[in-house]
């Protein structure tokens, strides 16, 4: 997948009256991208849609060369997202969640995901429930997941939210080296400063 880009043609998806996408097309190239624009614009919907989260009414999506509709199951495992929802297996640990996902993603970085971890500050709750640990530290085990899952692009909806100071300066060393890379897509959203990533970042502002 070295140097795989996400492209979108034609997107289309709307909410009872309302449309958020008629037709929009883009290629999101290796680096990063940060999508911008004001609450209710689309920003969180835009990556469910490129993520597989949710359909699309219309439209392509593609990876490399895989087609979202015609091998869904291929496009998941290449499209990693992360969004502020809580995780769907909180009766795990975090331990046995990223062990679980390992097993799905071919490329899963384990060694990475776990020096993440201890530099995130979530190794000491490694053996809790998910459903036992903060808003802020659940993110932080989304956050593992998605970084280390070793997919084509990865897609991140807020990660600075409810961070604390020290996992924010890791987010935002990682992010400045993931503006740098040319083999991985990373489209993010974020209504805080990216601090290094900002100067090197893709910008799409949505209306």
């Amino acid at each position: 997948m070295t140097g795989a880009s996400l492209s979108v043609e034609g997107l289309v998806f709307a909410h009872p009256g309302r449309t958020l996408f008629a037709g929009w097309s883009h290629r999101f190239q290796p680096g990063l991208t940060w999508v911008r624009g004001p609450n209710g614009c689309g920003k969180s919907t835009l990556l469910r849609l490129l993520g597989g989260a949710i359909e699309p009414q219309a439209g392509q999506l593609r990876i490399a060369n895989i087609e979202a509709r015609s091998e869904p199951l291929a496009y998941r495992r290449e499209v990693q997202w992360c969004g502020p929802d809580g995780i769907a297996f909180e009766h795990l640990t975090p331990a046995e969640y990223i062990g679980f996902l390992a097993g799905l993603y071919p490329r899963f970085d384990m060694p990475s995901a776990v020096a993440l971890s201890e530099a995130l500050g979530l190794h000491v709750f490694w053996g809790q429930r998910i459903r036992q640990l903060s808003s802020g530290t659940q993110r932080k085990v989304g956050l593992v997941a998605a970084m280390a899952a070793g997919t084509a692009a990865v897609l991140l909806d807020e990660p600075l939210a409810t961070l604390d100071r020290t996992a924010l300066a890791v987010m935002h060393r990682h992010l400045a080296a993931a503006a740098r890379q040319q083999d991985r897509v990373w489209v993010i959203t974020s209504h805080e400063p990216l601090g290094e990533a900002e100067a090197q970042a893709n910008v799409i502002d949505l209306a």
